[in-house]
This record gives C-alpha cells, structure tokens and sequence, in this order.
C-alpha cells in the first residue's frame, strides 16, 4: 500500500504525506511529530526553532535574486483528529495510518486519514526541499493541538515569525480561497447522578446508534447529518416515558469538533415492558433511515440483550437528562445575512460521556458575529442550567475578519487563473482556522487559507482526492515565482 502512495504526483509532496502517516500525532500528543520537524527541517540546513508549547517554524532564505520579495508564511497543524470506526482495532498513539488508493482518492482503513492537516504539512516541507522553485523568504510554521483547543496558535510569541503574509493550508476545497472564519467556544455541562442498584426483574438491553457519516461540525453542520446522540436520545426519552426503562450507561459522541457518528447506551427494561420497546426500537430505525434517506442513510439503530450492569441512573437525573438533551438544538443556528449560503450561528451536540458518578455533555457553538458566538453559549448554559448542571465554557477562539484587498488573494488568485483558466471561488469558511488567532497577534498580517480537497473530514471516511494535491501544488509553486 506505502509504495501504491509514494508513486503518486508529486511525488515530493506525497514522500512526505506517507513519512507523517508513520508517525502517531494526536491532538496534545505531538511530540513525535515535533521532533521529526525538527530533525527534518535541520537535515536540510535550514533554521529551525522549537518554541516553548511545541509549535515549530523552520525558515528558508530567498533564492538569487528574489531576496527583496515580500517574505511569505506557509503555516499547517501537526495534529489530527483521531476517529476509529466501533469493529477498528487501533491505537492511535503508537500505530501507524494505513493509507490506500481508492480510485482518485487516498483513503485510510478503519481511521480518519490525518490529511487534516497532514497534507499541508506534506506541502509546507516539499516547498523546504525543493532546490528549482524560484522564491523570496519563506517560513514553514507547525502548530501543536488545533483540533482541541488551538493552544499552538494561543501560544505563539508575537516577535516568532518574521513575514507578513500567511498561507494557511488548512482548508478543503481545491478551487476554493478563504479569507474569514467563525469562531467559536465549548460549552460543557456536567451532571451529578445517584447511582443505585438495577431492579433483579428488569432485562438489560444494549441500544446503539451507528453507521453514521459523521463530519466536521463546522463544515458539515448545514448538510443535514444525523446526530447519534440525538437519535440515541430519542429512544431513551420514548423508553423513559412509556416503558419505565432505567438507563445503566450512556456513551455517545466523541470529539468536540465533530458530528457524533455512533454511540450506545445500557438500559434495563421491565419484563412486561420487554417486547413493546423492542418493537419500538425496529419502527424506530426505519423511522431514522426515512428522515435521513439522503444525507444518513446508513443509520442502524438496534436493541439487544447484554449482561447485568452494576448500577442505573436514579429517576430524577434520567428524566432531566433525556429532557434536556431532547430540547439541546443541535445544527444551523442562522444563516449569515452578508454571504449567501453561508452559515453564520451553529451549534453541535458532540458527546454525551458518563462515569460512576457524573454525565459530561460537550458541545461547541461557532458564529462568525462574536456577539452571536456568546449568544449561543449562553443558550446552552441556560439550558442545562434549568437541570442544575455545573456549567464551564472554553477560552474560544476568535473569527477571522474577510479582507477582500488582500494582495495574497490578488496575487494566487491571478495564478489560479493562469494556471487553470478560470476563477477560484472567493469565500468565508463556518469552521474554526487558526487565522483567527494569528490575526490577533499579528495585526497586520496578510492571510489566505486554500488547500487540496478532502472529504469526510473527522471520521473514518475521511479522503484525500489525489489530483488536488497536484493542482495545489502547482498553484503554490506559481504563486512563490510569481509574488513580489
């Protein structure tokens, strides 16, 4: 599978996409990536610094001749979101992602692919090797952990980079050019339960949610996605206030960042009450797959027996917490009143975790109007306030204000059409860019963020279409000789 990788074009950039997929690099576990940055960018005797939160920028001077062109910054993130599917054996920490052809995609098996933003730094380290592109100064800027927090870019020192104008290759889209982004904060309720002993004459069941696409919860949040934790949800409600069950164990959702693809819960259910709920669970899941005939439609919702658990949730927190979740909004908030097509206000129900004596509920809101941003927070801690559940927000992270003049969007732009005779679409992205953060610490820099396309981003069905890569790189490599 490696050597069907490594013949693909270019073949530098795809040298160094199959080198990062060796090397484990979740989000706030790096280090491994870290050092091969840093060992990488000096076997090529460059400058290269490693600064105090783990971020690395590695400098590369000017060719003969361009050394009074404007200095340019090729930043990427060194980590990804680590989603396996259910029947996937594999750690993340210490395995290595196994990537293959699929026709005109690059795909991995059982896990995301890790080209959010494996890519860009397969990208940014190509443009450091490459001994024929013409171009000024260019500095190459890794970030640690901007899947779960974005602390890299919290952390950068305002006097680390140098040039003026930043290309963020961290989006999704060949063809497409971003200059703004949402922002966006957590919102994270935790409930305190009273466990108790399971009724002896109640039957546990095992409910599961799964076969869901998943996706970005910025990217993807308008496309009408199923939502495992409110599909699991709704049959707890339908259970708690028809059949008397008693939920044992609730796991559902996963990372912050990403619409929850699958999840599963342990009730137990009264003998008398056994049958009627598990025809219920067999309506329902037809029920699911109509509603998501075009967006979901691998859903499967099942009932089935499992052993005894030790404890169940007490009365009272499990109707408040079915109630809540049933009332979270989860999806578009408003669309934007500027940019047509474009959402402006989301929120995403991510993960429903629990322990033998809490219930964690995350979700993230995201808007490109900070006050809107704060609006939706509170909302949600409005809500599960009524429940009396402990409330904690994120730092958040700021939006990206569009700069329409920006002379990187004039001067790609222009090879864009050179290149492929037409014009790239010019827009505004609802997911988070770590150009938010930048901006606010460098004022006056110049950024854009363009990148190859992906899809499926943050699931298992994560892919990378192969020809992008080329075209981006060509832009790129046009872009440098062309920049003054």
């Amino acid at each position: 599978m490696a050597q069907d990788i490594l013949t693909l074009k270019p073949t530098n950039v795809w040298k160094f996409f199959h080198e990062i997929c060796q090397i484990p690099h979740p989000s706030k576990k790096e280090q491994k990536m870290g050092a091969y940055l840093v060992e990488t960018g000096k076997k090529m005797g460059l400058e290269t610094i490693q600064d105090k939160a783990g971020n690395v920028l590695i400098r590369k001077p000017a060719t003969k001749g361009k050394e009074n062109v404007t200095p340019v910054i090729f930043q990427s993130h060194m980590d990804m979101v680590c989603e396996k599917n259910a029947d996937t054996v594999f750690d993340f920490e210490k395995d290595a992602i196994q990537p293959y052809i699929d026709n005109e995609w690059v795909k991995a098996k059982g896990t995301t692919l890790g080209a959010d933003d494996g890519i860009g730094m397969a990208i940014a380290l190509a443009i450091l090797e490459d001994k024929e592109i013409e171009h000024g100064p260019i500095e190459c800027l890794f970030t640690v952990d901007e899947e779960t927090g974005l602390t890299g870019a919290f952390a950068l020192e305002p006097d680390f980079l140098k040039g003026k104008m930043l290309l963020n290759l961290d989006s999704e889209d060949e063809g497409q050019f971003f200059i703004g982004c949402a922002g966006g904060v957590d919102t994270i309720a935790t409930l305190d339960y009273k466990a108790e002993k399971p009724n002896p004459d109640m039957l546990p069941y095992k409910v599961t949610v799964k076969g869901l696409k998943g996706g970005h919860s910025g990217d993807d949040i308008n496309k009408n996605l199923g939502n495992a934790n409110k599909i699991l949800n709704r049959v707890l409600y339908h259970g708690t206030y028809y059949h008397d069950i008693a939920i044992a164990h609730i796991d559902s959702g996963n990372l912050r960042n990403a619409i929850a693809r699958e999840g599963y819960a342990i009730i137990m259910v009264p003998k008398y009450e056994a049958k009627a709920m598990e025809e219920y669970v067999k309506e329902f899941n037809q029920t699911v797959k109509n509603e998501l005939f075009t967006s979901d439609a691998a859903v499967e919702v099942s009932m089935v027996p499992t052993g005894m658990p030790e404890t169940v949730i007490d009365d009272f927190t499990q109707s408040d917490l079915v109630d809540a979740i049933y009332a979270c909004p989860h999806g578009v908030l408003a669309m934007s009143q500027n940019v047509e097509n474009f959402v402006e206000t989301s929120t995403n129900l991510a993960s429903i975790k629990m322990d033998d004596k809490k219930i964690v509920i995350t979700t993230s809101q995201r808007s490109s109007v900070e006050s809107k941003k704060d609006d939706a927070k509170n909302m949600i801690a409005a809500l599960f306030g009524l429940i009396n559940a402990d409330i904690e927000h994120s730092d958040g992270y700021p939006g990206w204000a569009p700069n329409t003049d920006s002379k990187a969007l004039h001067a790609l732009r222009d090879s864009y059409v050179k290149l492929f005779g037409k014009e790239p679409l010019v827009l505004a992205i609802h997911a988070g860019l770590e150009c938010g953060l930048i901006g606010e610490k460098y004022p006056e820099m110049d950024m854009i963020s363009y990148g190859p396309t992906l899809r499926g981003v943050h699931s298992p069905d994560e892919k990378l279409l192969i020809a992008s890569v080329q075209q981006v790189w060509d832009l790129t490599v046009d872009f440098l000789k062309s920049i003054n």
